[in-house]
């Protein structure tokens, strides 16, 4: 499944949503001010969130937060909150670097797609953004639901882990088949990275999706734990840096038939050992992107693994959190911003052009293309890539290199959850980056 639930949910919906005038159905409290028609053309709702649109220039969040009572980041925006800007401003952009991006379907219109996007937020285009289908496509169907959804998903992966680094190449290989739940879906994609390591494509590879791990304890989905441990173990060891979301749904995740496990899971690859996953956070910052605080979003993923045991980096962590861990991995590694009522923007136009612009969404999707963004300008910086994350991130997790999240739990469905801590949780990990420091403590690191 894409890891990020509000994104599928959100997007799926996007197929029947109602175009609306751009000043009717907006409560008058909540009207935009000097809000013209060439900057917000309509007005589009979607599952009762009213969303921001335009054709070519992207809304400000200081609109949103009047005519939505949410902000919408910019990358400007999320940047500063991050600490990266300074990074940027001193030339480490990511240059010589490249992004690999691994979904499903893929969009048809996501090479116009980010020029808008880089546009309409006053960036630069890639020096190369390429889309390789080694294993075959499919004919993109509007009316597709899970098509749409995953359409989205790539939006979202290509246009913020370029916000991130806007000097570094991006390959988008895609599959035909959809990743859900269990074995379906995975193979293909495991194909599609060793692809892009049998090609020397590029150091930094980013997975906004997974399945629930007890969706994998079938003599099928060991043999898929096999593979891709392998296959990591041999990322790591050609020092590619490997990210995953951690998912949406908390520390609840659905079984093969979409029904929720009555206990906490994680989910794969997020759980891996050999991977740096990603968890969520509700970061909440000032239009100029002056960070204020964050907490830890209900339902970003989080917990301890059924498959994997505790690996070396978290023996060293503090003994209440050992207790709950027990000799197992226990995720997330770091955090992002991904609450949908902390949302970023999207451009989007694979639904035509009536449906065509900028849309808010959120999820767990929005970290892992931002951290493998951050670690392209860390790899422009050291000169070399920094390969696995894991044991340095441990050996660092100190307050002025991350914001330490110590408020929110992320208990969904019933189900019990984790409460945010100081130091590192099971809900946030280590918490968000603080870049200008965290970066370059990286790029120091052998």
């Amino acid at each position: 499944m894409k890891s990020s639930f509000f994104v599928r949910m959100l997007l799926l919906s996007l197929a029947i949503a109602s175009v609306l005038p751009s000043q009717a159905q907006v409560a008058p409290s909540q009207k935009a001010r000097n809000a013209g028609p060439d900057v917000i053309s309509r007005v589009t709702k979607v599952k009762g969130l009213k969303l921001a649109v335009t054709s070519q220039q992207a809304p400000s969040d200081g609109f949103c937060r009047v005519a939505f009572g949410t902000p919408c980041y910019s990358p400007q925006q999320i940047r500063n909150a991050y600490g990266l800007t300074s990074i940027l401003n001193a030339g480490y952009t990511g240059t010589g670097q490249t992004i690999i991006i691994i979904d499903s379907f893929g969009s048809p219109t996501i090479a116009q797609d980010l020029q808008t996007f880089d546009a309409g937020y006053g960036l630069p285009d890639p020096p190369a953004f390429t889309v390789l289908t080694p294993l075959g496509t499919v004919p993109f169907d509007p009316t597709n639901g899970d098509q749409v959804g995953w359409a989205a998903e790539t939006t979202l992966d290509i246009e913020w882990a370029h916000a991130m680094a806007p000097g570094a190449n991006i390959v988008l290989l895609t599959s035909p088949v959809s990743e859900t739940e269990g074995v379906q879906g995975m193979p293909e994609f495991l194909a599609l990275e060793k692809y892009a390591l049998d090609h020397k494509l590029g150091k930094i590879i980013s997975q906004s999706w997974g399945a629930t791990e007890n969706t994998l304890f079938t003599p099928a989905g060991q043999q898929v734990f096999v593979n891709f441990e392998d296959f990591y173990q041999r990322a790591a060891e050609e020092h590619v840096t490997v990210f995953a979301s951690s998912g949406d749904f908390g520390s609840s995740n659905p079984d093969i038939n979409g029904n929720i496990y009555p206990f906490p899971t994680v989910i794969y690859p997020a759980s891996s050992p050999q991977v740096t996953a990603v968890g969520g956070t509700s970061l909440y910052a000032d239009t100029s992107g002056k960070y204020l605080y964050e907490i830890a979003w209900f339902a970003g993923g989080g917990g301890v693994s059924q498959q994997f045991a505790q690996p070396g980096y978290q023996s060293s962590l503090s003994a209440p959190v050992q207790q709950i861990l027990n000799g197992h991995r226990g995720i997330p590694d770091v955090a992002y911003n991904a609450d949908g009522s902390t949302s970023i923007l999207i451009y989007l136009s694979f639904l035509g052009p009536s449906a065509a612009g900028y849309y808010a969404i959120g999820g767990t999707s929005e970290g892992s293309p931002q951290w493998a963004g951050i670690i392209a300008d860390a790899n422009q910086l050291a000169g070399h890539p920094v390969g696995f994350l894991n044991p340095k991130l441990y050996s660092l997790g100190r307050s002025e290199l991350f914001h330490d999240i110590v408020f929110g739990a992320n208990a969904l469905n019933g189900v019990p959850g984790y409460v945010a801590t100081r130091g590192w949780d099971l809900t946030t990990g280590w918490g968000t980056p603080n870049a200008s420091r965290l970066v370059r403590e990286l790029a120091d690191s052998e």
